[in-house]
């Protein structure tokens, strides 16, 4: 190989590789620890939530009925995605559990726009940005700092992503049929 060929042939080093995997690590406890936060706000109260009766009441308000079958649903999939996130555990399969719940969260505040002139008018925004950051965890993978790290259920890459995206996706029209038809 040429001087030049190395040159051009590009290296990970240890760092690099520490560095993502560090990275990732920070992303899936900030992020895996907020959804699981907010799950638990919608289940069980936590953190000044509403709980599971004020939470049920809510969701039949926007029209997912029964609302005590899909709040439970929302909270146990923001909790359940969010923790598994956390551990950097079954990745894919968290990020779509939480891609599909951002995508109806979206679709209940799509009326608010991305960005609305009132304040007081909730927009997508937040679910927005969530969902893009489970679709972009369920392609990279949890990093080397996680429990799927090295195991043989380890999953990541352009299939797993597209798949749980494609999940992501079909549970939350299922969702949404369920809700137009009930």
């Amino acid at each position: 190989m040429t001087d030049t060929a190395t040159r051009l042939t590009p290296t990970t080093t240890t760092d690099e590789t520490n560095a993502a995997g560090i990275g990732l690590l920070v992303l899936r406890v900030g992020f895996g620890g907020l959804m699981a936060a907010y799950g638990s706000q919608k289940l069980f109260g936590w953190f000044n939530g509403p709980g599971w009766r004020a939470n049920a009441d809510s969701f039949t308000a926007m029209g997912y009925n029964p609302g005590e079958l899909f709040g439970t649903l929302a909270g146990l999939a923001e909790l359940v995605g969010g923790l598994l996130l956390v551990l950097g555990l079954f990745t894919p399969l968290a990020a779509a559990i939480v891609l599909g719940t951002m995508i109806n969260a979206i679709n209940v505040l799509w009326s608010g726009g991305l960005f609305p002139a009132d304040p007081s008018v909730p927009g997508f925004t937040t679910p927005l940005l969530f969902a893009l950051v489970a679709a972009a965890l369920a392609f990279t993978g949890p990093g080397r700092f996680s429990l799927d790290a090295g195991r043989p259920w380890q999953r990541q890459g352009v299939v797993w992503g597209g798949g749980a995206v494609a999940l992501a996706v079909v549970a939350a029209v299922v969702t949404l049929i369920f809700k137009a038809v009930l």
